[in-house]
């Protein structure tokens, strides 16, 4: 009887194939920012409409991060069970019909309960997109992910422009997310055609634990499993500081505390989106040439000190050279976190990707509440120095990751 670890190894895909691959996610991860950015210019009509209060959409749109953290964990048994080329396609063409829901929702709860659909299909497919992506790097050899990551931010401005285009052109609003649930919805299913055939750990060696689905790891090697998950969650915490600030914050910055005018204000925001697309879109040879430990240890530098100039020397210049450096430093953070946590020893598979995603996404809820009370208590700019201390963190925590790419 041949023993386990002397089985031969499974026959690489050819580079064709691969590469069909690596477009598939990429595809993936573009429509998965398109669904919701198409929604985002028309949430005004949608408001109007419903003839909702600010607080009443606030508490709608509440239910997309509840949503999400009700659902990551599960990513995991679904993408065992089903593969994650079968999860993040069907899940995009349910994300595109659930989108449409909210365009013809009649009132506040089936506004809200479309919400909650989207924000729950959106965490598991965003789990699923980057394990097959994940799969696509460990066959290529070298890093891939942040390239993916980078489309997705793409996809973001794409779907913002397209949802600024039909409100322009008056489309009804049934009308405009119909279509696009339509056009999408076949490109997801066309999409999985190109993705890898299988299952997710096909290319991996054998694993105690995810192997054959029964946990034999020894209960030390469960513990350094926790420990490096926990390590890694407070890498992706910082990472969504970071993004958070830019987002919620970097325009009340520039106007109260800087005295930018209305149209510098929203600069921050371009700024830090901009230069993480860039560095996302870079990364990946940067990750190959200096390894993700030291990549990522920079990128604190680099946050850290952005926003210790754009605090300690408040002008616009300073302030948006501040958020672009901060950009920059975050790009290939979460993306990182991602492959460490899918390559911890000691999980089942798909099991670490799955909690630091819901991870993260709690740091995306809480960011937001905690500089906003240190503001009240203090002023945004002292809050803001929590972002600073994110950087530190990044470095201090960045050692956590591995120093190169695992391979097939």
């Amino acid at each position: 009887m041949t023993a386990p670890d002397s089985a031969p190894p499974v026959a690489p895909f050819s580079e064709q194939r691969l590469r069909r691959a690596r477009v598939g996610v990429a595809v993936c991860f573009f429509l998965n920012a398109v669904f919701y950015a198409n929604v985002v210019p028309r949430l005004p009509e949608i408001k109007a409409d419903l003839g909702l209060s600010n607080s009443s959409l606030g508490a709608a749109l509440a239910a997309v991060p509840l949503g999400a953290l009700l659902a990551a964990l599960s990513s995991a048994v679904l993408i065992r069970r089903f593969g994650s080329a079968r999860v993040a396609s069907r899940g995009l063409v349910l994300l595109g019909l659930v989108v449409w829901l909210v365009s013809v929702a009649p009132n506040w709860g089936v506004l809200a309960a479309a919400f909650l659909l989207a924000g729950a299909l959106d965490a598991i497919i965003d789990v699923a997109q980057n394990a097959h992506g994940l799969r696509v790097q460990r066959l290529y050899g070298r890093s891939i992910l942040n390239g993916f990551h980078g489309i997705w931010s793409i996809g973001a401005v794409s779907g913002g422009l397209l949802g600024s285009a039909a409100a322009g052109l008056d489309v009804p609003l049934p009308v405009h997310l119909g279509v696009s649930a339509a056009v999408f919805g076949v490109v997801a299913l066309l999409a999985f055609r190109t993705l890898l055939p299988g299952q997710d750990d096909d290319e991996r060696d054998a694993d105690p634990v995810a192997g054959n689905g029964v946990a034999t790891a020894t209960t030390s090697g469960l513990r350094s499993a926790v420990l490096a998950l926990a390590a890694l969650g407070v890498l992706a915490t910082c990472g969504a500081f970071v993004e958070d600030a830019g987002a919620s914050w970097s325009a009340l910055y520039l106007r109260t505390e800087v005295g930018a005018g209305a149209a510098a204000a929203g600069l921050g925001f371009v700024a830090l989106q901009g230069a993480m697309t860039v560095g996302r879109l870079t990364g990946d040879r940067i990750v190959d040439r200096f390894g993700q430990r030291l990549v990522a240890q920079v990128g604190g530098v680099l946050i850290a000190a952005g926003m210790g100039m754009a605090l300690a020397w408040p002008s616009v210049g300073t302030t948006l050279a501040g958020f672009a450096l901060a950009g920059l430093g975050v790009a290939t953070l979460v993306p990182a976190v991602y492959h460490a946590a899918d390559e911890l020893p000691g999980l089942r598979r798909g099991t670490g990707l799955a909690v630091i995603n819901w991870l993260l996404r709690i740091g995306f809820l809480l960011s937001p509440l905690l500089i906003g009370v240190l503001a009240d208590a203090t002023s945004l700019r002292v809050a803001l120095l929590a972002v600073v201390v994110a950087g530190i963190g990044v470095v201090l925590f960045g050692r956590v990751l591995r120093p190169t790419i695992a391979t097939a």
